[in-house]
């Protein structure tokens, strides 16, 4: 039988309303009441609650749909700064002095202390809007450090043109200004299987492995993985270059079933097919760091480097001798005349004319396509290839072993594997391993943001686009009468850890579920006084023929 945790959840997914939702203490300034409510958990996954990502899912269809076939260049509206925020920057001001001060004195605990103040202080800048990076209390001193720019001799050269500030497309005919979809994806490692799984439509289709493992290139199908951010970001800066306008782009990151990542993209405006194959033949990333082959490889599992407490640092098990830091490691590249990248990460060889598609805007193919782009984001990366076969999943497991030996970043405790102390490593660092997301078997190397906007996409925010949906709907209220409270009037924050009055999740849920209620009665109100059934319109009736 259902318990009452349980039956409250199902009525959650039922109404609309957040399964797990957080403790929060709300006080109303004005009238002074006061109360417990539960907080939406804002996950984006279907698995973890089903309301919160449906709604997270509505809010990119609106960005998506709302930037892609703009007829208007975006307003970039600068707000001035707050009362709040410049007492906000003011303190941490304030604190910047003070941190310097204590450091000149050599006082640790007053460091430490100051620390933990900024840190809230940029938590409330965030949490009022402010973007961009911080100053930071110990400011890392810039690398003088510098790699040659010249083009690669095996690539095509591209044109460059002067980048303009316009994003809006070509309009046709006087009318029409259709924009563009785009899917990029990564280059082949070796022949897949065409059979074993079945697709969302219940067709049967290839579950990702490989004809032969043993010829498969793993080791590079890896390391794409790791950097395909950065070549997707390449492919952007060549795309604006060779067009000379301001490419604005909604795009969604996804594994293929083989495990490689592919982008689709919805971009603003329209190009020529030859130049965007030509922009991604062209586009390449390299990475300069030391080499990570096999061979480069000094200590395995089992014989690691240990942490050296005396010397602050790690050395080597048998020896004792300190392991060459990342700034030193750096500095010995430094000195090779003819150094290589360490991996060079492109596309695919030549991009599917049918993968470049131009659409209108208003269209069912629009809104299709807008489906198409985001019916993955509820999911995660370990739903979307989960293995339906054996082979796919030994196929996954050999290359999340693979995963284990490519670094992620300066700080990856994998560089270690290579005799390679890395950077801002302490006795907590793990030899040989990183918790990153690169080296999870539930991402398969798929880090960082699943939906990548350009900033001057709608020329708005995520939570913009929630503030506008809200006001729409307070606007409807209003016009029958019904009008919400000022939320800037409640101070609301997280409950204090042992608070005994914490009412139980279930509680939370069925208060939230019955202010769900309340609110889509009111708005259904709202939508018959705009439109009484009376005053709809009707369609005309054809006489017979």
């Amino acid at each position: 039988m259902l318990n009452m945790l349980e039956l409250a959840e199902a009525t959650a997914d039922k109404f609309g309303e957040c399964r797990r939702p957080i403790p929060m203490y709300s006080v109303n300034t004005e009238s002074g009441k006061s109360e417990y409510v539960g907080a939406p958990c804002k996950s984006t996954l279907a698995s973890v609650c089903p309301s919160c990502a449906a709604r997270a899912h509505a809010l990119r269809v609106q960005q998506a749909h709302e930037g892609w076939h703009i007829e208007t260049e975006p307003v970039d509206i600068k707000r001035d700064p707050t009362e709040q925020q410049l007492d906000l920057v003011k303190a941490r001001a304030s604190l910047m002095d003070d941190y310097q001060a204590a450091k000149a004195r050599n006082d640790i605990d007053m460091m430490d202390g100051i620390r933990e103040v900024v840190a809230d202080l940029d938590a409330e800048l965030r949490g009022t809007g402010v973007r961009g990076r911080l100053p930071a209390l110990d400011p890392e001193p810039k690398s003088e450090r510098k790699r040659s720019t010249r083009r690669r001799q095996d690539v095509p050269d591209l044109p460059r043109k002067k980048v303009s500030k316009s994003t809006i497309g070509r309009q046709y005919a006087g009318k029409y200004r259709p924009s563009m979809f785009i899917t990029l994806t990564l280059g082949s490692y070796g022949h897949v299987h065409r059979d074993g799984a079945v697709n969302s439509k219940g067709e049967p289709c290839g579950d990702g492995a490989p004809i032969n493992p043993d010829t498969y290139d793993y080791q590079r199908a890896a390391r794409d993985i790791v950097f395909f951010p950065a070549l997707f970001d390449r492919f952007v800066q060549n795309y604006r270059r060779a067009t000379g306008r301001d490419i604005q782009y909604f795009a969604t990151v996804e594994p293929q079933r083989r495990g490689a990542p592919h982008i689709h993209m919805a971009v603003r405006g329209t190009d020529p097919r030859a130049l965007i194959q030509d922009i991604a033949a062209a586009t390449y990333h390299q990475v300069w760091w030391p080499h990570f082959d096999p061979e480069n490889e000094q200590y395995t599992d089992g014989h690691m480097p240990v942490w050296d407490y005396s010397a602050g640092t790690f050395a080597d098990p048998d020896t004792g001798e300190e392991l060459p830091s990342w700034d030193d490691a750096l500095a010995v590249l430094d000195t090779v005349d003819d150094l290589e990248p360490a991996h060079v990460v492109r596309f695919g060889e030549q991009i599917d004319p049918k993968d470049i598609r131009g659409v209108l805007g208003g269209t069912e193919e629009a809104a299709r396509h807008v489906g198409y782009l985001t019916k993955y984001l509820t999911k995660s990366i370990s739903e979307v290839i989960e293995p339906q076969t054996d082979r796919a999943a030994r196929h996954y497991d050999r290359l999340h072993a693979e995963l284990q030996k490519v670094p992620c970043s300066p700080q990856c405790g994998i560089w270690l594997r290579y005799g390679i102390v890395p950077k801002g490593a302490s006795d907590k660092t793990q030899p040989g391993r990183c918790k990153g997301k690169a080296h999870r078997r539930e991402t398969l190397g798929l880090r960082g943001r699943r939906v990548l906007v350009s900033r001057r996409w709608t020329g708005k925010t995520l939570p913009d686009h929630k503030a506008d949906r809200a006001e729409f709907v307070r606007q409807m209220l209003a016009a029958v009468g019904i009008a919400k409270p000022d939320p800037s009037r409640l101070i609301v924050r997280p409950v204090e850890r042992g608070d005994k009055n914490v009412p139980p999740r279930e509680h939370l849920i069925m208060a939230a579920v019955a202010r769900r209620l309340k609110w889509r009665s009111e708005y259904d109100m709202a939508c018959l006084n705009a439109s009484p059934p009376g005053a709809q319109q009707l369609p005309e009736i054809q006489p017979a023929a």
